[in-house]
């Protein structure tokens, strides 16, 4: 379905259309190179919902976006299937006492497509420019003080003050490193020079349409690239996207939603399911600045009370999820299983405690909506809600759906979150400058479990705070969850691939030909 991921300014319009139509692009059906079994097998052709808005390394976007930058751009680290941190450009990463200092071993063996080399003093640039660039991930170096060369193979990061997700952020868009030659070219956005596994073909690449890539026949690790050739083709709609995936046009799909999971399979694809996200309410008005009723954790608990989240999950998620009462995802070391059925639907129990917090007679509670929702969401919402003496006034938020919940305009709303890495997803939805946390609520029991997390020294440390955080927030029903969101990855018979924990799409070199 669609995505939402930090700095949202350009993609909030973005987030909540893609159901019904990808931004941009075309649903043009290609001429299948290996879709399906059939044509060159060395080509690997992959359908995406979104084209790709720019090559330049600094402004690109993850996520949806990342297999574009995955073909050009090497990053400093690699991350596998399951998360781990692994080395990529760099060998080797050590911190001062205090992460404050981040100190990295680079290779000397790589070298751009335009003959540049790849040496700490380029490394510094990428990350300084990334700082300062249009990417809406920029601020995964927010913390960044200085970036600077020790010399060719020694890279030396500064921060402001410890972060413990930037190892991670430098898997992903944040690790982009660029030929410092194209920096100041006239055509960086749509002719990247990288020293990644592929080149873009641009004499037979359709920009918003089709994207074609050839093997980098210099690249510095050749047993992670294991096709000759790559096709990105975007698919603006879900009708397309399962056009293609029927018609063999494609060896892989991100499938937009699993509303037409049978036709794939139908079709001879394998699907490949992830949960990347959480749904439900957000109650973001913990201090009741704007509807005092959420004050009190009695009327925040009966709201969680109020919902039979595995009906949630048959009616409005067709069965594909996991019902939970949790914002932290089953790969978090805060992960408590206990906690998926912490509120067990029980109208009942809402009740009486709304009657505790002196709201026998009901309540209401203003939210916004969206026509791009089936209306059967906001009608479920309303439903279950007014059975335990709640009455919700639904606003049609059209295209400000995202930007009047930051505003913040609402003391409650809908909403599909990504399940990030810890730190990212504390930094994103729990902290007081979080983006889903527009009323800034903290108080010095979470403020003490969230620096925890940030001062922990050893991973033990860090999944024993991360869990007692998420028990608090989960015990003072921060949140409303109703199920993770199973999403689905369609490989056709040709072709093996790993999820990847975290991201929206596979990450390319987990695509593999199957033996014949």
């Amino acid at each position: 379905m669609f995505r939402l991921r930090r700095t949202l300014a350009t993609a909030a319009v973005a987030v909540l259309t893609l159901g019904v139509a990808a931004c941009g692009g075309s649903s043009s059906s290609s001429s299948g190179t290996s879709g399906g079994g059939s044509g060159d097998a060395s080509t690997l052709t992959l359908g995406l919902i979104v084209p790709a808005t720019t090559f330049a390394a600094a402004d690109m976007s993850f996520a949806n976006e990342s297999p574009y930058g995955q073909a050009v751009y090497d990053t400093l680290l690699k991350a596998d299937p399951t998360g781990k941190i692994l080395p990529n450009l760099a060998t080797d990463w050590s911190y001062n006492t205090d992460n404050t200092v981040l100190t990295m071993t680079l290779r000397s063996d790589v070298v751009f497509t335009d003959g540049t080399k790849f040496d700490a003093s380029v490394a510094a640039q990428n990350l300084t420019r990334f700082q300062a660039g249009t990417s809406p991930n920029k601020s995964f170096l927010a913390a960044m003080k200085s970036a600077t060369a020790v010399d060719p193979t020694h890279l030396e990061i500064t921060l402001t003050d410890a972060d413990p997700a930037l190892l991670n952020y430098l898997t992903q868009n944040a690790g982009y490193q660029e030929s410092p030659a194209a920096f100041n070219s006239p055509d960086i956005k749509t002719n990247p020079i990288g020293s990644g596994p592929y080149i873009l073909d641009t004499a037979n690449t359709v920009i918003g349409s089709s994207y074609a890539f050839t093997k980098n026949p210099k690249y510095w690790d050749p047993t992670s690239v294991h096709y000759n050739n790559l096709v990105l083709k975007v698919y603006a709609d879900p009708t397309s996207m399962l056009n293609a995936v029927k018609g063999a046009q494609l060896n892989g799909a991100k499938l937009i939603n699993n509303d037409a999971l049978d036709q794939v399979t139908g079709a001879g694809y394998t699907l490949n399911p992830f949960e990347l996200d959480w749904t439900g309410l957000l109650l973001l008005d913990r201090d009741g600045t704007m509807n005092p009723a959420l004050k009190d954790l009695r009327v925040r608990q009966a709201i969680n009370y109020a919902f039979d989240t595995a009906g949630l999950l048959k009616a409005i998620g067709k069965g594909h999820g996991t019902a939970t009462t949790q914002i932290f995802p089953k790969s978090s070391g805060g992960y408590d299983p206990s906690l998926d059925s912490r509120y067990a639907y029980d109208p009942a129990k809402a009740k009486s405690l709304l009657a505790d917090a002196g709201y026998a007679s009901g309540l209401t509670l203003d939210m916004p909506n969206t026509s791009a929702l089936p209306a059967s969401t906001w009608t479920l919402i309303s439903q279950q809600l007014k059975d335990v003496g709640i009455t919700v006034n639904f606003t049609d938020a059209g295209n400000n759906f995202i930007p009047d919940i930051l505003a913040p305009k609402y003391a409650a709303t809908w909403l599909q979150l990504q399940q990030d890495p810890d730190w990212q997803l504390i930094t994103f939805e729990i902290t007081p400058t979080a983006t889903f946390n527009p009323f800034k609520t903290t108080n010095p029991e979470v403020a003490g479990l969230i620096q925890a997390v940030h001062d922990a020294k050893t991973e033990q440390d860090s999944d024993a705070a991360v869990k007692a955080l998420n028990g608090y927030v989960v015990e003072n029903a921060w949140f409303a969850p109703w199920y993770r969101i199973e999403s689905n990855y369609a490989t056709d018979a040709n072709t093996s691939v790993q999820t990847q924990v975290g991201n929206a799409y596979p990450y390319l070199w987990n695509f593999t030909p199957k033996s014949s």
